[in-house]
């Protein structure tokens, strides 16, 4: 299906999101989707935009892509950081090619934060920043553990800090930076973006499936990682020198086997932490999920797990939207 030429000219464009848990399924149902109507797929994970880390962020390989046209993935060193601000800038530019072939952009993958700042199209340029005190919270970190600036986020913004993983500093300390200039908790900034209406006209679908099942697949492709070789994938970037201290060493499956190799766990405690961590992360990202609005969930337990029928019942979401033509 082409892009018809009234959804850019007399509408919002058009934009489908495809979203959900880690290990759902997300990869193999928005190929489908991208080849049934005409798609390019934008990547929303913030791990895949690194170059060398393909088994850790279960990067889709060439192969797999089928052709298929794919944005932010192997974009970034390891050693570049990267926020929110910049994936926006860089999927706009991206959508802008996108809508130049007629093609319709589908951005999936699991990043809530970044999926909400490109459908809302927030507006980072006015945002304020204290370097000097998130140095003074990055060297309390490293000497006190990032437990210490945890325990400053509950007492601060105990909403936030429940939305937030304990060792993810990086957005431990960016909570705790913006409570410090503005007075105000980021959590209620962030339930207040997500009552801006859409800059798209877009179909938000979040796959998922019943917990027991979800948690059984990430043990299982944890476990595919390991055999495919996340262990020598961290070792060479551990010698192409990436340390914990890098915003893409803070991913799942990076800092655990990480701190196997630096003697702070055995592999098998290394392998548990993983795991149950990873487990943590798919019930945070449907936490987001469910405080989105507008959203179409796809529970594929509903459809007997039947492919064709999830595809055929999102073509009937995006007909009913426009974004897509009839038969």
């Amino acid at each position: 299906m082409k892009l018809e030429k009234k959804n850019v000219l007399d509408m919002k464009p058009p934009m489908i999101v495809l979203t959900g848990p880690t290990a759902v399924g997300k990869t193999k149902l928005s190929l489908a989707l991208a080849e049934a109507v005409g798609g390019e797929i934008i990547s929303a994970d913030s791990m895949q935009v690194y170059r060398h880390m393909d088994i850790g962020s279960a990067k889709i390989t060439q192969e797999e892509m089928r052709g298929i046209p794919h944005h932010m993935i192997n974009i970034l060193e390891p050693w570049e950081a990267f926020h929110v601000a910049a994936f926006k800038e860089r999927c706009e530019r991206a959508l802008t090619e996108i809508y130049g072939r007629e093609h319709i952009p589908i951005v999936a993958g699991g990043t809530g934060f970044y999926i909400q700042a490109l459908l809302r199209d927030i507006d980072f340029t006015e945002n304020e920043e204290d370097a000097e005190y998130r140095a003074c919270l990055e060297k309390l970190a490293a000497r006190e553990g990032a437990g210490k600036l945890y325990g400053m986020l509950l007492e601060a913004d105990p909403e936030a800090a429940r939305a937030i993983h304990p060792h993810n500093s990086k957005r431990v300390i960016r909570a705790l930076e913006y409570h410090h200039l503005t007075g105000q908790k980021i959590s209620l900034h962030n339930e207040q973006e997500r009552q801006k209406q859409s800059a798209y006209n877009s179909c938000y679908f979040v796959l998922n499936d019943l917990r027991e099942r979800l948690y059984e697949r990430i043990e299982q492709r944890i476990d595919e990682m390991l055999a495919q070789g996340l262990v020598a994938e961290v070792e060479k970037l551990r010698e192409m020198g990436c340390h914990r201290g890098m915003v893409s060493m803070q991913g799942l499956g990076y800092k655990e086997i990480l701190a196997y190799l630096e003697g702070e766990y055995t592999y098998e405690h290394a392998v548990e932490i993983l795991k149950r961590d990873t487990r943590h992360f798919a019930k945070r990202q449907l936490t987001w999920f469910r405080r989105e609005s507008d959203v179409i969930w796809i529970n594929k337990n509903e459809f007997g797990y039947d492919e064709r029928k999830i595809l055929e019942f999102m073509l009937d979401e995006l007909r009913e939207h426009g974004i897509v033509g009839e038969r």
